[in-house]
């Protein structure tokens, strides 16, 4: 293909496809855990530390991946500190962050005009830091997500069955939250800090509801993100849209006509199985009318 002679297109694809599919599984456990709206919370935290860099004369993406693990270490703590309200942690800490990155980028004035990358997203301006970051996040949450891979799937389901049964919830939770805030911060030069939930949650969406199980959850969701975002990098070029909002809107249409496949695929199932149910009874009574035996109940004279 054209596009694939250019270098930024070969990074862009590189990069997205690392991340779609590490951040592909992480939505699944996310969703089961009842934490989708976790990662939207870590995107705007790490939007603080890409205005602090900004400012500070650092880089940005380093700085917005450092205050993303900070992040997500902060989340557990107040996480565990309501128990009972567990999504007020993740109100209270989004607060806190996009209110630091607004007063950190009234400080300065030039920082807003080069925000939009960061807002938005933009795979194709992505640069050999940005390249080694993303590869380094998709090795060691690869690694996280297989070699705990058993005692993750218990905590997902019970927390308290796992404890019982002598897993460390907290410190996997803790380290659970730590891979999810390298997985934002590293997809946020992907599809940047307002979609960067979509690129997690929406192919996991889709997976949880067609996939028979939780480990062809797992596939289908790498397979459907993966699809998502080569998908929309590829209507991207050819029709010069926003990277970013056109993977977004790539894996959206994904999960609107997933979701409506199943119901007509059930809808049929429904209709075949009443057609089989009528077909069967009348060819019973055919049977019984030829051997001579009447449906009718007998009459007492």
């Amino acid at each position: 293909m054209e596009m694939l002679h250019y270098d930024f297109m070969q990074r862009a694809f590189f990069a997205g496809g690392l991340i779609a599919l590490v951040a592909s599984v992480l939505g699944v456990y996310l969703m089961l855990r009842r934490q989708a709206l976790m990662a939207d919370m870590l995107s705007h935290v790490s939007l603080a530390g890409v205005a602090a860099g900004a400012l500070l004369k650092f880089n940005p993406s380093l700085s917005g991946f450092g205050v993303a693990l900070l992040g997500a270490v902060v989340v557990e703590y107040v996480r565990r500190s309501y128990k009972t309200y567990s999504e007020v942690s993740i109100a209270i800490i989004m607060i806190g962050g996009l209110s630091t990155a607004v007063v950190l980028m009234s400080m300065n004035s030039g920082i807003s005009r080069s925000f939009s990358s960061y807002l938005f997203g933009s795979v194709v301006a992505v640069q050999n830091t940005e390249i080694y970051l993303v590869a380094a996040v998709a090795c060691i949450g690869a690694l996280f997500f297989y070699v705990l891979r058993k005692p993750l799937y218990l905590i997902t389901f019970d927390e308290e069955t796992a404890r019982t049964n002598g897993v460390p919830v907290n410190l996997i939770s803790l380290l659970f939250s730590l891979v999810t805030g390298m997985i934002v911060a590293a997809a946020m030069p992907i599809v940047g800090v307002l979609l960067v939930s979509s690129l997690i949650v929406l192919p996991a969406a889709l997976a949880i509801r067609l996939a028979p199980g939780f480990t062809a959850a797992l596939w289908l969701a790498m397979l459907i993100g993966l699809t998502g975002v080569f998908s929309g990098l590829t209507a991207s070029y050819e029709f010069s849209t926003p990277p970013g909002g056109t993977i977004a809107l790539t894996l959206l249409l994904f999960l609107v006509a997933g979701i409506g496949v199943k119901k007509l695929v059930i809808k049929w199932r429904k209709q075949h199985s009443k057609l089989r149910r009528k077909v069967g009874a009348s060819g019973q009574n055919k049977l019984l009318e030829h051997a001579g035996i009447s449906q009718e109940p007998p009459v007492i004279h």
